[in-house]
């Protein structure tokens, strides 16, 4: 008997300003919305407490003692649940205005990987399986959207072309 896999994903993400700066003031207030309505999403299965809060007290979710990094870690049980939401939900509208909010990092800020059903993983671990995909690339240890073969939605909805570009 083969054990459930379930995903996990790691998105890290640097404020352009200071939490309480009028210019992140938008996406601060939508932070409690957005991670709301992922954790009711079919095959959401967890969250790290402070996802998505930079500067919070939980220092689990803090990066490098950082106040401005933003660190989002959850699970999902699948890869079709994790597109419903990243690409079908209000989510979406966030992600495509992430340049108003977020500094461009210059490297890959994002990763998934499997994890046994009840796993939780901790930050450490997730910036690990990121460093791993950044200095190695798409693997079975660490991958991105372009890895899995089922993920069909981020093909259409990424990154919108920039207009210099």
């Amino acid at each position: 008997m083969t054990q459930a896999m379930h995903l996990a994903e790691l998105n890290v993400g640097r404020l352009l300003a200071p939490t309480d700066d009028p210019r992140v003031a938008e996406f601060m207030a939508a932070l409690d919305r957005v991670n709301g309505l992922g954790k009711r999403m079919p095959g959401f299965v967890w969250m790290m407490e402070g996802s998505g809060e930079p500067g919070t007290g939980n220092t689990e979710a803090k990066i490098g003692g950082d106040p401005q990094f933003v660190s989002n870690l959850t699970v999902w049980e699948s890869v079709e649940t994790l597109e419903a939401f990243v690409w079908n939900t209000v989510h979406r509208q966030f992600y495509e205005r992430r340049a108003e909010w977020f500094e461009v990092l210059g490297k890959m800020h994002f990763v998934m990987w499997w994890v046994p059903a009840g796993h939780r993983p901790s930050l450490d671990e997730a910036l690990a399986r990121l460093a791993h995909l950044q200095a190695h690339g798409d693997s079975d240890h660490a991958f991105g959207w372009t890895y899995l073969e089922q993920a069909q939605l981020w093909k259409s909805h990424r990154c919108t072309q920039v207009a210099a570009e």
